[in-house]
């Protein structure tokens, strides 16, 4: 009787490494726009992420929705990352980072150093600020941060926040919040080919096709919030984009045929049947 191969599994060693850090999940999810604490928790523990970003400004300033937060999960098992959203400039931006850091210092996480940089004095579309970002991260990365910078999908500034040091760089797939899907594909697989750092896709998707199509891309993981938080379900479609996002990821590492413009026959044309 034949027996069936074992399944090919992921490797053992496909780990997401961020400024000598390790990480099994490539999905991060934020902890904005849910309705209540319940539905986050719920979805943070189905996304089975291990990093969950927190807007420094709105924890401090107790803003509607942040009340508690920062004692709402365990941060025994889930990593902060602190960033700076609400930021307008590189000034204001490095004074967060620094309340970022304070921040995770007292909920327990004596050696976080990341900040998720964001610099937006864009009201309309939040679109950041490429110079006031690389101001910041030239900075920041100074005073000893790992610094994981959001970013329009510039190749070109992509390239000079890594010599600048950046842990990783964070390329926007379509606007914050907009569910456009991915409009700079071709700018993100530009990103991809040429970094030495992790590429995080952050921003603009909306469903796990999107999830699934950035990692085929070869993005080394993803940052989704909104398509998690304002789903119906944000539970279920927090597990949806984690299925989604190691689909995309063994897809990349299982390479995809070439693509034709002609037909090619699944079956061999030796060997048929002939009338």
């Amino acid at each position: 009787m034949q027996t069936l191969e074992k399944p090919l599994e992921r490797p053992l060693n496909d780990s997401l490494v961020i400024a000598g850090r390790t990480f099994h999940s490539r999905l991060m999810t934020g902890t904005g726009k849910y309705r209540n604490f319940d539905e986050m928790r719920q979805s943070i523990v189905a996304s089975g992420c291990e990093i969950v970003t927190v807007a420094v400004r709105r924890v401090q300033t107790n803003a509607p929705g942040h009340e508690g937060l920062a004692e709402a999960l365990d941060w025994k098992t889930i990593w902060m990352l602190p960033n700076t959203a609400g930021c307008q400039t590189a000034e204001d931006a490095i004074r967060v980072a620094r309340l970022g850091r304070e921040m995770a210092k007292l909920l327990g996480q004596e050696d976080n150093n990341f900040v998720k940089l964001e610099v937006i004095p864009d009201s309309k579309y939040l679109l950041p600020d490429p110079i006031g970002t690389l101001q910041a991260a030239e900075q920041l990365v100074k005073e000893g941060f790992a610094v994981l910078p959001y970013i329009n999908a510039d190749p070109v500034l992509a390239k000079r926040l890594e010599e600048a040091g950046c842990a990783t760089v964070m390329p926007l797939g379509s606007p914050i919040g907009s569910g456009q899907g991915l409009k700079n594909a071709a700018n993100i697989q530009i990103i991809v080919e040429n970094a030495n750092v992790p590429v995080v896709v952050d921003a603009g998707i909306g469903v796990p096709s999107e999830a699934a199509q950035a990692m085929e891309l070869g993005a080394d993981a993803l940052l989704i919030n909104t398509a998690i938080a304002q789903a119906q379900s944000p539970a279920a479609m927090a597990r949806a984009m984690k299925l989604a996002t190691e689909a995309g990821r063994l897809a990349y590492q299982a390479g995809r045929i070439p693509v034709k413009a002609f037909a090619s026959a699944s079956s061999p044309p030796t060997g048929t049947v002939r009338g």
